[in-house]
């Protein structure tokens, strides 16, 4: 993992751009400290009330997870090309992006709500994820988040089917009426109007999670090419993935080796100024990242792209079928046309009803089945 990038005329990717190194290597160095770096935190409030205050140890899933959710909200709200510096005014946005993650229950991506989530997907807090645990999780998260309204779709089989997530984009965005939501459609129709809700009725912006095992203790070097060039798409959100229990949030290559943001650093909980900002030092990695060999990678690893509009989408289908499905045997993964007609139907995931946030949501059914084991008790 030596820290300094070589002098060399390969090129390098970071999350679809190309850098020179020879060329201009400050200028890739600005792009990878630009990313949101969430690393273990200490002394946050007690997940749960009670649980753990660190995520030293188990976190790193998650907060790899965070920092590939945060890299689609920068390029819906900033764009791609947004560069971050230190100490310079940031637009309100970022900001807000920013108070997305913060360790606190009240927070959309917190880690607490991501644990608390887990407990669903069978993790208990302080359990480790594994990739596919961790993008159930942001699925199931992001119904709640109104602000970005965004449709994930996290793949099944190895498999992503063009036609669900047409489907699931175009939904009309969740409303407590049925008369509403025909007023949605109706609008859709006339084009992209602001709704009274203050949504956009309209293509919902994409995230496109990918779980793959590329192997079966090692990751299969017929896979190589075809991972990488998902670094090349300009849709690439990178990967998540590492070593058993050692995650970490792959954004580009240089040649055969993956350059990635680790999350192995437990700083202090940083939470947010009086006036909304926040002090982000801590969020962003300004050494020369991690490098390590393509062939070490554990082969369970999640890709990870953002089609904030349909034509982006179209686009990322093309260039799948050009660099990924050209593969004669053993493709990364499959995109069909049409939904598989031996699996069940696809269902585009709506939140509960209920006016609860997510960890909220899990408190109260928790305590339902207590009051059921109570009364299974007393019934006995």
């Amino acid at each position: 993992m030596e820290s300094e990038f070589p002098e060399t005329d390969e090129p390098v990717w970071i999350l679809g751009r190309q850098h020179h190194l020879k060329a201009d290597k400050s200028k890739l160095l600005v792009d990878i400290s630009a990313r949101l770096w969430f690393t273990y935190r200490r002394k946050f409030s007690p997940i749960g009330g009670t649980g753990p205050s660190s995520d030293a140890g188990w976190g790193c899933m998650l907060r790899c997870g965070q920092m590939m959710l945060a890299q689609a909200l920068i390029c819906r709200h900033l764009g791609r090309d947004w560069q971050w510096e230190k100490h310079k005014k940031q637009p309100e946005e970022y900001h807000r992006i920013l108070r997305c993650f913060l360790d606190r229950k009240d927070c959309c991506y917190s880690i607490h709500q991501m644990a608390q989530m887990g407990v669903g997907e069978g993790k208990s807090i302080g359990e480790w994820f594994g990739p596919n645990t961790v993008a159930q999780v942001l699925k199931k998260l992001a119904l709640f988040d109104e602000w970005n309204s965004l449709a994930v779709y996290v793949s099944m089989d190895n498999t992503v089917v063009i036609e669900d997530i047409k489907k699931m984009c175009w939904s009309p965005p969740q409303s407590s009426s049925a008369a509403h939501s025909s007023t949605y459609l109706h609008r859709s129709a006339l084009g992209r109007s602001k709704s009274t809700a203050g949504f956009c009725a309209g293509w919902k912006p994409l995230l496109l999670i990918i779980p793959l095992r590329l192997g079966i203790n090692h990751i299969n070097p017929v896979y190589i090419d075809a991972f990488k060039e998902c670094f090349k798409m300009p849709q690439s959100l990178g990967a998540l993935g590492g070593k058993p229990n050692n995650a970490y949030y792959f954004i580009g290559f240089l040649g055969n080796e993956l350059i990635y943001l680790d999350p192995h650093t437990t700083q202090s909980f940083v939470d947010s100024e009086e006036n909304g900002t926040v002090d982000d030092q801590s969020f962003h990695c300004q050494q020369a990242p991690h490098r390590m060999k393509i062939m070490n990678l554990d082969p369970s690893v999640a890709l990870g792209f953002f089609c904030k509009e349909e034509c982006d989408f179209d686009n990322w289908c093309s260039l799948v079928q050009k660099e990924i499905l050209k593969q004669q045997s053993l493709r990364m993964f499959e995109l069909v046309q049409k939904h598989p007609p031996h699996w069940p139907p696809f269902i585009p995931p709506t939140k509960p009803e209920v006016t609860t946030t997510g960890a909220e949501l899990i408190e109260s059914t928790d305590k339902l089945f207590e009051l059921e084991e109570e009364f299974e008790i007393l019934s006995v």
